[in-house]
């Protein structure tokens, strides 16, 4: 079978008789069995992808139904979505064997449109990572290089899209997990503003930070799987009331945007001397095509990275905690005593990264230090997000490099874990703002994908889609 990179070829196939659903699960499951040694999926779902599959045939065939707008669709979705009666763990031994009893709020509204779930996929534990490398169940490999790490910490949900063992795969991005995992793997990433999806069913690493996000291989299918997930929810306070805005409806327009690149991110020294040029080459050719381009400095730059792990720790301390032991999940089977109980379970259940990050956020929260640390960096928070829209209120894009690099070796940064936090200097922005951004593929180095974002203000997925659609081809 050939190898689809768009919904609508899918349908049109499905329509025309060309393949059916049943076929394309079963080259989806025969190339994740090829892949296997890439350590991509925690849990396949091989039994009721084919039932579901062969039920959307009959349902085509007879014709007296019609079938959801996500028809022929296989996604895989990140090991931190709860779907009911199935297996969710974050990445984690502490919640080793806990089946959730409901549904993601995404989860539902697409299989309402009657996507395909084939699997569940390796992560970093609790989505704390940049490389897919602190998950229980080991790392994930990038398919595109010997042992190199496929970022993170959605990594192999990149790399299920990567491999063709599903069309499209659901992530979470904190600060960057959809959209650097994109990058190392030649994809789209996609990460919605702020509350545009509902969080219900989503296990929390940083509240007020995370979003669920998509990988796939077509601006298109982003598109239509924010439009589909998007909107109010009873069940998540947070998300927002605004209507959604029929995303999938792109289109060809000629219109002159006005973007802004901050010259200290892309004329830094830490910036790849490949990935700058690529992205100087990029701004050029915006600026052929007839759009306004502007340079400015950004001179927050240097705190993004240690206010988000301030702000990002602090609130995982308060969201981990939840994991004792007692409720659900690993317990050890060693203790005498509560405290034991909780201390023990902790200590065996949670990995080395998230202890850390723990600790962490633990004593930025602590007397004496909350103030200093916790309450400076939702200052700095502030400022950033006050000056992003002071941006936005002359221009309609900033762009942006994903990552100052290339994927490295799996291992490469152990001893270093502050190079790895480093690498999300580029991403975090969005997340600190609440703003949409997307990632795209621009170039490759040694064989390696390098990507390149856009971002626009809150609730602007419309015309950010739109522009990539036009300007990525």
């Amino acid at each position: 079978m050939l190898r689809y990179t768009n919904l609508s070829t899918i349908q049109k196939d499905l329509l025309n008789g060309t393949t059916t659903c049943v076929e394309l699960v079963e080259h989806y499951l025969s190339n994740i069995n090829k892949a296997k040694d890439l350590n991509v999926y925690i849990e396949v779902y091989e039994k009721e992808a084919r039932e579901k599959a062969s039920a959307l045939d009959e349902k085509i065939k007879a014709g007296t139904d019609q079938p959801g707008r996500l028809f022929g669709m296989v996604i895989s979705i990140k090991d931190v979505l709860c779907y009911e009666g199935h297996e969710v763990t974050g990445g984690s031994k502490i919640l080793t064997g806990f089946k959730s009893l409901y549904s993601a709020t995404a989860i539902e509204r697409l299989l309402a449109e009657d996507v395909i779930i084939i699997g569940r996929v390796n992560c970093d534990e609790f989505a704390m990572g940049s490389a897919n490398e602190n998950s229980y169940y080991g790392p994930t490999k990038n398919a595109l290089g010997e042992n190199k790490v496929p970022g993170g910490s959605s990594g192999a949900s990149a790399v299920s899209v990567q491999t063709d063992t599903c069309l499209a795969s659901l992530g979470s991005d904190t600060g960057g997990s959809v959209r650097q995992p994109a990058a190392f793997c030649g994809l789209i990433g996609m990460k919605p503003s702020y509350g545009r999806i509902s969080r219900y069913g989503l296990l929390a690493y940083a509240s007020s930070f995370d979003q669920i996000g998509t990988l796939t291989n077509s601006v298109e299918d982003a598109a239509i799987l924010l439009e589909i997930m998007a909107g109010a929810d009873a069940f998540d306070s947070t998300v927002s009331q605004q209507p959604v805005k029929t995303y999938s409806a792109l289109k060809t327009e000629s219109k002159k945007r006005k973007i802004v690149y901050f010259k200290n991110t892309v004329e830094s020294d830490q910036l790849d001397a490949t990935i700058q040029s690529a992205t100087l080459d990029y701004i050029e050719n915006l600026k052929a095509e007839g759009h306004e381009v502007t340079a400015l400095d950004f001179k927050w730059l240097d705190y993004l990275i240690p206010a988000y792990y301030v702000l990002t720790t602090a609130e995982a301390s308060s969201n981990l905690s939840r994991y004792d032991g007692v409720r659900f999940g690993h317990r050890s089977a060693e203790t005498t005593s509560l405290s034991e109980t909780y201390q023990k379970s902790r200590t065996e259940g949670f990995g080395d990264e998230v202890k850390r990050r723990i600790m962490l956020g633990t004593f930025v929260l602590s007397s004496g230090y909350y103030d200093a640390y916790y309450t400076k960096a939702q200052k700095v928070r502030r400022m950033i997000s006050d000056y992003i829209q002071k941006v936005f209120e002359s221009h309609d894009f900033i762009v942006m490099p994903v990552t100052p690099d290339v994927a490295w070796n799996i291992g490469e940064n152990d001893t270093d874990p502050i190079k790895t936090y480093l690498a999300d200097v580029y991403t975090v922005l969005a997340n600190m703002a609440g703003i949409p951004a997307i990632s795209f593929p621009l170039g490759v180095k040694g064989g390696m994908p390098f990507g390149i974002q856009l971002m626009s203000p809150a609730f602007k997925e419309c015309q950010l889609l739109n522009f990539v659609f036009n300007t990525s081809k």
